[in-house]
């Protein structure tokens, strides 16, 4: 297995969000911050819970078969509202749009490069 530090992660998560739809993807840039949980974020919202539990569960599918990546733990799946999948220096988080309005991560993190990629559609 490989962790997360040896590969770059970034392309085959956000794949894995287009891949069931997911929105409005962020990635926010942490590893100058010395108080940061990870060196990463990458951002996302699904329609509903359900959409949300199932671009957590395609990311964690795609990263362990095309990468050979576990996440070291997640967390979340109870009420799907905020899914936070730990890949180390990576943490992915998927939110339905209300409770990622709530927690507004970019904002609090707001020191902080953040990238914007595109929606598919």
């Amino acid at each position: 297995m490989t962790s997360s530090s040896t590969t770059d992660i970034l392309p085959l998560v956000v794949e894995a969000i287009h891949d069931r739809k997911g929105k409005k993807i962020a990635v926010v840039d942490l590893s100058d911050i010395e108080s940061a949980a990870a060196r990463r974020f990458i951002i996302c919202q699904g329609t509903s819970s359900q959409n949300v539990a199932a671009i957590a569960d395609n990311i964690r599918e795609s990263l362990l078969e095309k990468a050979r990546v576990k996440p070291f733990n997640y967390d979340g799946y109870t009420n799907s509202q905020w899914i936070v999948i730990d890949y180390g220096d990576t943490l992915v988080h998927i939110f339905v749009p209300e409770t990622r309005s709530l927690y507004d991560l970019e904002s609090l993190w707001s020191d902080a490069p953040i990238a914007f990629i595109p929606d598919l559609d």
